[in-house]
């Protein structure tokens, strides 16, 4: 990667993110990446045709692989088209995109490989920007968990803004992991086992009627599967178990 100028990728994993795409991508600074792709997972609206119409890479699955699935998509895309750095956001405007830069420096400053959006400055501020509180209440118990366990300090470890350092993406078998959504539960457990560098950046929280959102019993499943991929991870570090997750990629 080049010090000065390294190639920068944007990658969306969408699902019906018509009504939201366009505001999404009006928010990136101008120059800010080289490259957008948006991977869509068998959308039942318009979403392919606007983020064709705006100029965008577009792949689009022939069956619905799930969000991790996407995710591998748009990862294997950012790698092969030489991506130094890639930032993952959503589509579904509930994230800023105006902060793509600041990830994107830190990481090419070399202060950090992983880099997460972390929604959640304040309670007050979470709540207002209309989190559920049902679902703020879940975040905080499992975002102090996962610091505990995996000795890290971050504030959010569920959001869905994230940016990696090439290497991490060479390193880590995330092609092992899950094709629903614990798989970025299961992404920063395999950043920190491998010793990467996690750190984050604060993001405003938008909570709407277009922004994706999972429901309670899908949640209620999520926050068990994080809760085993700790228990994993430690059983994995002591030498207690080999799991596929946990073994570094082949060169």
């Amino acid at each position: 990667m080049s010090a000065d100028k390294p190639k920068i990728i944007a990658v969306m994993p969408a699902y019906n993110a018509e009504a939201t795409l366009e505001r999404t991508l009006r928010d990136i600074p101008p120059g800010t990446v080289d490259e957008i792709i948006l991977v869509d997972d068998c959308s039942r609206d318009r979403t392919v045709e606007v983020a064709t119409n705006l100029g965008l890479t577009v792949i689009r699955h022939q069956k619905n692989t799930g969000y991790g699935g996407n995710q591998k998509t748009c990862y294997t895309e950012a790698l092969e088209r030489g991506a130094d750095i890639v930032v993952m956001i959503h589509p579904d405007y509930q994230y800023d995109s105006r902060v793509i830069p600041i990830a994107a420096e830190l990481i090419r400053l070399g202060n950090v490989d992983v880099i997460l959006g972390s929604r959640i400055r304040t309670r007050a501020e979470a709540l207002e920007g209309g989190m559920p509180a049902w679902k703020y209440i879940a975040n905080r118990c499992l975002t102090i968990f996962e610091n505990v366990m995996l000795g890290q300090n971050l504030g959010d470890f569920h959001s869905g803004f994230r940016a990696y350092h090439r290497k991490v993406l060479e390193a880590v078998p995330w092609r092992e992991n899950s094709n629903d959504f614990v798989f970025d539960t299961q992404f920063l457990a395999q950043a920190v086992f491998f010793g990467f560098r996690l750190g984050d950046i604060p993001v405003p929280v938008r909570y709407f009627k277009e922004a994706s959102s999972i429901n309670f019993r899908r949640s209620l499943r999520y926050g068990l599967l994080t809760v085993w991929i700790m228990i994993l991870f430690w059983l994995n570090r002591l030498g207690l178990s080999r799991s596929a997750i946990f073994q570094r990629k082949a060169k």
